[in-house]
């Protein structure tokens, strides 16, 4: 990469605790938004609002989206695994986990875009610093779980599995995006968001019923929010990050979306924040740190032969 065109890390660095933060706040919405609203529903209205509004920004800025079907079948590919699954498996398992303990499961993200990337893509050196900040991470997000976490063992066990899922979709949907490279950021957020409000809609239509609901304020303000900001200006983020950061970078913001997500969680719905999340804090950004910022060309890689 030419100098001109070098990231300017530090800057890079500050949109993904943005990204963090917008996606650890994501959580509190979803938990206050399906407490009068079915999570397909609550799903289906956050692509299709979302969706509406980077339409309306890319009018704006005179941007028009891609017309090939060959790039519409990758906007629903991304589509299936950035929001229609992983967006509805977390909805459906916070109707029984915590909102804290699902952001906490969340954060292994990065651990299986690490071992994605390792095992199967390879399209990213997979250095020893890389690692070491998988690790890192990894430690911090079990301190942060602490003593409650094992307390939990077994309990709402398919809530549970249900975010690993969504994790491992996570995981698959920031490797895939690297096939968005050459569009404006914007680009494929509103396409793969549009894409999948045209799956969710007729589910939602089907199972639900949303006429016959009657949300509460509460759960409409959570939809907005989570809609606006934990969706539309937090995919414009993600696709940009994968270009300058990588997957794997990208996807560190998970072990800062943790902590985030928990003290959001704590300090709106009363969940109860370890003092532990503080040290587990500190390897977090420690591993984020070895996972994003830019080594010696000669850093050693693992390599599969």
């Amino acid at each position: 990469m030419s100098a001109h065109k070098a990231p300017h890390y530090g800057f890079e660095l500050c949109l993904l605790a943005a990204l963090a933060s917008l996606w650890g706040a994501s959580y509190t919405f979803i938990k206050l938004g399906i407490e009068t609203i079915p999570p397909v529903t609550l799903i289906a209205a956050r692509t299709i609002i979302a969706g509406g509004v980077l339409l309306a920004i890319l009018r704006l800025r005179g941007i028009s989206l891609p017309r090939d079907a060959a790039t519409w079948r990758k906007f629903a590919f991304q589509a299936c695994l950035n929001s229609v699954i992983p967006f509805t498996l977390i909805a459906w398992a916070e109707q029984s986990v915590d909102a804290g303990l699902a952001v906490i499961l969340n954060a292994m993200t990065p651990v299986f875009t690490f071992l994605i990337t390792f095992l199967w893509t390879r399209h990213e050196p997979t250095t020893f610093r890389k690692m070491a900040g998988v690790l890192i991470g990894l430690a911090g997000t079990c301190v942060i779980v602490g003593t409650q976490a094992i307390n939990h063992v077994g309990q709402e066990l398919f809530g549970q599995l249900a975010v690993v899922l969504a994790t491992v979709c996570y995981a698959g949907a920031a490797i895939f995006g690297r096939n968005f490279k050459n569009l404006d950021p914007m680009v494929p957020a509103a396409g793969s968001l549009v894409s999948g409000a045209a799956i969710l809609i007729p589910v939602s239509l089907l199972v639900d019923q949303p006429w016959t609901l009657s949300p509460s304020g509460t759960s409409i303000g959570a939809l907005i929010g989570l809609s606006v900001f934990s969706t539309s200006l937090a995919f414009v983020l993600y696709f940009r990050l994968i270009h300058t950061l990588g997957s794997v970078g990208t996807t560190a913001q998970g072990y800062l979306r943790a902590p985030i997500g928990v003290a959001i969680g704590a300090y709106v719905l009363g969940e109860r924040l370890d003092p532990s999340a503080w040290i587990g804090l500190l390897c977090i950004l420690a591993g984020v740190a070895l996972m994003t910022l830019p080594g010696r060309k000669s850093a050693p890689a693992f390599k599969v032969t």
